[in-house]
């Protein structure tokens, strides 16, 4: 047993992963000897795959994990310089936890509370371990601005559902008032682990993924010492910081980004949202003008809040079936259409771009985001939004469980959007922002030497002009059309002009909107195998265009 029997904390860090504004630790550090500080490498996201269609574990990829470890690093770093140290264990959390409760003899165990529902299911178990051993527990709510239990019993036991009414219920957060506690002067010291299993913060290869080479590495660099230290540089530009105003940006823009680029920091905990809203109102109180929500950055951080509430408010939330503010559509299962949009093989160079800056970076601009996930669902390929979600879920550093998921509902026009008629262009949308096609050419240098007239287009290029390029359209560069597949339903939307694939679309959503407004949202499987058929039959002429289409054209299939 522990020395100090019966005065020692546990500080469990899942996210959070910061000093500055974190009520979890300062509780846990008040009134107590020892304070154990613990980080718990889970196997639930954590365990390498090698199955897995890129580097990582089930469920994160490696720019991801990669992230984490960083950070990890550096609160290990911070905590040092307070007197202290980050215990690191393996092992599934709760039963790692009890037994270091009990190993320890702690009496105060503390955590930041989590909306995610592995959390929340994780965090009942524990709760009631603790609650019957006597264990005090404090699990404050300081990921999000606002608890998104409050405001949805402001909103009569369901969440809001537009933003705009979101923001009326939340008003002001309670704890805005005053400034928050953002240092701590030190930390009590760790006890005696005794006989539990403590290690370093491991690295890539001792948790088991093996030398891993990749051609370019995520610029971002995790841990609260460079949120701070990118918050600081954004902040100190007070003029952008007043002037900005989503969706407004460059989604090209790679070289210096077109936003904070905190949401890594944000998703990890490694930047404190309040704190950076407390920022935000800083600067504002000290300009003559400044944009307001929902375009502003104070108003990006309501967004968050917005999904983290419905997300929290919402059984099944992220899944069609079964979520009753999802429409109800008869998406397609092609594999093959998603995994050449998932591996940048679709032949349109501003998608591909985007999907190896994803693949690569494990981030990108939000209207680049956008594009890709129209892309795959409503605009061009019909896939199912719960494919590419998971695609985001596993690639993207700062993929948030609520967010992702919000926003896959989104732009797949399944709920809070529904204009499903608005389409961005896989040809014009980049256009507009790098004619000259920069980005595409750094993300693909197959396209580096190809003039800026083709790029967006290269399969109109004369064969003299690939030629010239190094860079054949159909062998050494995808061309729209070049996949083709048996599945009736669905092969020919590569093999038509985004024109005619994104009109094809748009007859689907109709469809599908008119079932669920005719059956007021209960549609059954049933419901949408008929409405399938009848989208099949409905495709026969269009099929049938293609086909004679792709003879003339001389396609090989």
């Amino acid at each position: 047993m522990a020395s100090g029997s019966g005065s020692g904390s546990l500080m469990w860090f899942r996210k959070g992963l910061r000093i500055h504004d974190n009520p979890a630790l300062e509780r846990a550090a008040q009134s107590t000897k020892f304070l154990y500080p613990v980080f718990i490498i889970d196997p639930h996201y954590m365990e390498p795959d090698p199955n897995a269609f890129s580097p990582g574990s089930t469920r994160a990829g490696l720019n991801r994990i990669r992230f984490l470890l960083q950070s990890l690093a550096d609160l290990d770093l911070n905590l040092r310089k307070l007197g202290s140290r980050l215990l690191v264990l393996k092992g599934e959390p709760s039963q790692v936890l009890f037994r270091c409760l009990k190993e320890w003899d702690v009496k105060k165990l503390c955590f930041e509370y989590d909306t995610e529902p592995y959390y929340q299911a994780l965090d009942i178990k524990v709760k009631d371990h603790a609650s019957i051993a006597g264990i005090e527990v404090f699990s404050p709510v300081s990921h999000t601005l606002f608890n998104p239990a409050d405001i949805i019993q402001k909103n009569g036991g369901r969440p809001p559902l537009s933003y705009q009414s979101f923001v009326k219920l939340a008003g002001q957060p309670s704890w805005a008032s005053s400034p928050l506690s953002v240092t701590i002067s030190s930390l009590p010291p760790v006890g005696d682990v005794g006989g539990c299993e403590i290690s370093e913060v491991p690295t890539i290869k001792e948790l088991g993924y093996g030398d891993i080479e990749q051609d370019e590495f995520s610029p971002f660099r995790g841990g609260e010492s460079e949120a701070l230290k990118r918050l600081k540089e954004s902040i100190d530009n007070k003029e952008w910081v007043a002037a900005f105003e989503k969706p407004k940006g460059d989604p090209s823009a790679f070289l210096k980004p077109a936003t904070t680029t905190l949401s890594p920091y944000l998703k990890f905990g490694c930047l404190s949202s309040r704190y950076f809203y407390q920022c935000l109102q800083d600067v504002y109180r000290n300009v003559k003008r400044h944009t307001s929500p929902p375009v502003s950055l104070v108003g990006q951080l309501l967004w968050r809040d917005f999904f983290y509430t419905v997300a929290f408010g919402t059984p099944n939330f992220d899944q069609m079936t079964g979520n009753r503010i999802c429409k109800q559509i008869p998406w397609n299962d092609n594999n093959e259409l998603l995994v050449a949009w998932r591996d940048a093989k679709t032949g349109y160079p501003w998608i591909d771009a985007v999907m190896t800056q994803l693949h690569k970076w494990g981030w990108m601009h939000h209207l680049a985001r956008h594009s890709v996930a129209c892309f795959l669902t409503r605009g061009d390929l019909f896939v199912h939004w719960e494919k590419g979600r998971d695609v985001f879920e596993r690639l993207l550093i700062d993929s948030d469980w609520a967010i992702n998921n919000g926003n896959w509902l989104w732009l797949s026009c399944s709920s809070f959007f529904y204009q499903y008629n608005r389409i961005y262009s896989p040809i014009s949308f980049g256009k507009k922002y790098d004619p000259n096609g920069d980005y595409i050419k750094h993300f693909l240098p197959i396209l580096k030497d190809m003039p800026k007239e083709y790029i967006y287009e290269p399969w109109t290029a004369p064969l003299s002009v690939q030629t010239k390029a190094k860079c054949i359209i159909g062998k050494d560069y995808p061309k729209p059309g070049q996949f083709c597949y048996c599945d009736c339903f669905s092969w020919f939307l590569l093999l038509v002009p985004h024109d005619s694939a994104s009109k094809e679309c748009r007859r689907k959503m109709a469809e599908a909107y008119s079932l669920n407004q005719k059956l007021n949202g209960k549609v059954s499987e049933e419901d949408l195998k008929k409405l399938r058929r009848k989208l099949e039959e409905d495709s026969e002429d269009t099929k049938q265009e293609v086909k004679t289409k792709r003879m003339r054209q001389k396609l090989i299939c």
